[in-house]
C-alpha cells in the first residue's frame, strides 16, 4: 500500500490537534504512573525506622513489584489492541490508584511485599498499551519526538514529586496522628483514581472516532497510519509467535533491560543517594534538591528525540546517550565532593532518559497489528525485570560494603553493555519527506 501524499498543510493541523489533545492527557497519567511507583524511595525515609523494616526487605519490596508487572504485561496488551484503549486504560489507572493509597497501610514486611507485588499487577498495561496506542496516532517520522513528550513525564515525575513527597512527609508527620509518609501514599494515589474516570471521557481509540477532528482531517489520518501499517506488514509481516521467538525482538529485550535497570535504580534510590551526600538536610531539601538531574534529563530527552526523528537514526540516539549515562554513573561512585556528585547523578539521568524516544521507534518500525501489541508487551516486561534486579542489587552491595559506590559502578557497567547492544539493533531508517523507509545494512 503506498503512503499517501503528504500535505504539508493538513500534516501540519492534524498533528497539532493530535498532540494538544493526547500528549497532556498521556503525560499526566504516566506522571502519576511514575510518582505512584517510586515514591516508596521517599516513603523509605521515614517507613523503614517506624516499621523496624531492613534495607534487605526495602530491596526485596522494591523489586517485587516487577514480578507481578512481568507476569501480566503481554495479556494486558493484547485486550487493549483487540477491545480499545479508552476503557483498558481507565481500569488499569483506576486500579493502580487505589492500590497506591492503600500502600498506606503496610504494617510491616509481609504487607509490604503484598501491596507492591499488587501495585505491579494492577500497572501491568500502561506503559506498553501507551506505546501501542502512539502507533494508532503519530506516523513513523513523528514518533520519536511524541514518545518522548510522552516519555518526560518521568523525569517531570521526579522533578515535581520529589518536593512534593518531601513536603507531604515533612508537614503532615503526625497530622490526625498519621506519619507522613502515609499522608503522602493516600493523597498520590487518590488523584489517580479520578484520572482513571476522567479516561472514559477523554480518551479517543481511533484516528476515525475522532470527533475533534473535522472529516477531512479523520480521513487523511486514518489512511496516512492505515498505510504505514500495511507497508510494515508487507516488508516484516509476522504472525504473535513469530514475533516472540524473533532475535531482534529479543537484542530489544536485553537492551531495554539495561535500560530499565539503570532508570528504576535511579529512581527508587536518588532521594537515599542524595541523602547519603547532604546528611544534615531535611525531608523537602533532598526533594528539591533529587529534582535538578530531572529538570536537565526533560530538556534533553526531547532535543534528542526531535533529531533523533529528524534525521531518522535511532540506532546511535540510544547508544551515545547510554555511554554518557554510564560515565555519570561510574563518575558519582568515585567523587567525594557532594555537589560534584550532584553533578555526576544529573549526566546519568541526562543520558539514560535521552534513550527513551529513540528506543521506542525501534519495535514499532518492524512490528505491527498483534504482533506490535506482543512484541512491545515482552520488551517492556523482559526489559523491566531489570527494575527488579536493581534494587536488589544496589541493597545487597550496599549492606555488604556500607556504600552506594559498588552499586554505582555495577550501573555503568550495565548501561555500557546496552549502548554496545544499542549499535548492534538493525531498524528501518524513516526518511524525513516520509517516503518509503530503507533497511540499513
Amino acid at each position: 500500500m503506498t503512503l499517501p501524499v503528504i500535505d504539508e498543510r493538513i500534516e501540519a493541523t492534524v498533528m497539532r490537534k493530535v498532540t494538544l489533545r493526547l500528549i497532556p492527557l498521556l503525560f499526566v497519567l504516566f506522571v502519576l504512573n511514575v510518582l505512584n511507583r517510586v515514591n516508596v524511595g521517599f516513603a523509605r525515609l521515614q517507613m523503614l525506622d517506624e516499621l523496624k523494616l531492613s534495607e534487605q526487605v526495602f530491596g526485596v519490596g522494591g523489586s517485587i513489584f516487577f514480578i507481578g508487572y512481568f507476569i501480566f504485561q503481554l495479556p494486558s496488551n493484547l485486550i487493549l489492541n483487540r477491545t480499545g484503549a479508552r476503557l483498558w486504560i481507565a481500569r488499569i489507572v483506576i486500579a493502580w490508584g487505589t492500590v497506591s493509597a492503600a500502600m498506606m497501610f503496610i504494617r510491616g514486611e509481609w504487607s509490604f511485599y503484598i501491596l507492591r507485588f499488587l501495585l505491579g499487577v494492577a500497572e501491568a498495561g500502561f506503559f506498553p498499551g501507551m506505546i501501542l496506542y502512539l502507533t494508532y496516532w503519530f506516523p513513523a517520522r513523528e514518533r520519536a519526538k511524541a514518545t518522548a513528550c510522552f516519555m518526560t513525564a518521568s523525569p517531570v515525575a521526579g522533578m515535581l514529586g520529589g518536593p512534593a513527597s518531601g513536603a507531604l512527609m515533612q508537614y503532615l508527620d503526625r497530622v490526625a496522628g498519621l506519619p507522613g509518609w502515609q499522608w503522602m501514599f493516600l493523597l498520590e494515589g487518590l488523584p489517580t483514581v479520578l484520572m482513571g474516570v476522567a479516561v472514559v471521557f477523554l480518551l479517543t481509540d481511533r484516528p476515525n472516532a475522532a470527533r475533534w477532528l473535522t472529516t477531512e482531517e479523520r480521513a487523511w489520518l486514518s489512511a496516512r497510519m492505515a498505510a504505514e501499517e500495511a507497508q510494515r506488514q508487507k516488508q516484516h509481516g509476522a504472525s504473535l509467535l513469530q514475533t516472540l521467538a524473533n532475535p531482534r525482538v529479543w537484542l530489544l529485550c536485553m537492551l531495554y533491560f539495561t535500560l530499565a535497570m539503570s532508570a528504576n535504580g535511579f529512581v527508587l534510590y536518588l532521594p537515599e543517594l542524595v541523602r547519603d551526600r547532604f546528611p544534615q538536610s531535611s525531608k523537602l531539601h533532598i526533594g528539591l534538591l533529587s529534582a535538578i538531574p530531572y529538570v536537565l534529563a526533560i530538556v534533553c530527552m526531547v532535543l534528542t528525540s526531535i533529531h533523533s526523528d529528524r534525521t531518522g537514526e535511532r540506532r546511535w540516539h540510544v547508544a551515545i546517550p547510554a555511554f554518557l549515562s554510564a560515565v555519570g554513573w561510574g563518575l558519582s561512585g568515585y567523587w567525594d565532593s557532594a555537589w560534584l556528585v550532584m553533578l555526576a547523578f544529573s549526566l546519568a539521568a541526562v543520558g539514560m532518559f535521552s534513550t527513551f524516544g529513540a528506543f521506542w521507534t525501534l519495535p514499532n518500525s518492524f512490528l505491527t497489528g498483534a504482533a506490535a501489541a506482543g512484541g512491545i508487551a515482552l520488551i517492556n516486561a523482559v526489559g523491566n525485570l531489570g527494575g527488579f534486579v536493581a534494587p536488589n542489587m544496589i541493597s545487597q552491595v550496599k549492606a555488604a560494603t556500607h556504600s552506594f559506590s559498588g552499586g554505582m559502578v555495577l550501573m555503568a557497567l550495565t548501561l555500557l553493555a546496552g549502548g554496545a547492544m544499542a549499535l548492534l539493533a538493525r531498524h528501518t531508517r524513516e526518511s524525513a519527506n516520509g517516503d518509503d523507509a530503507i533497511e540499513p545494512a
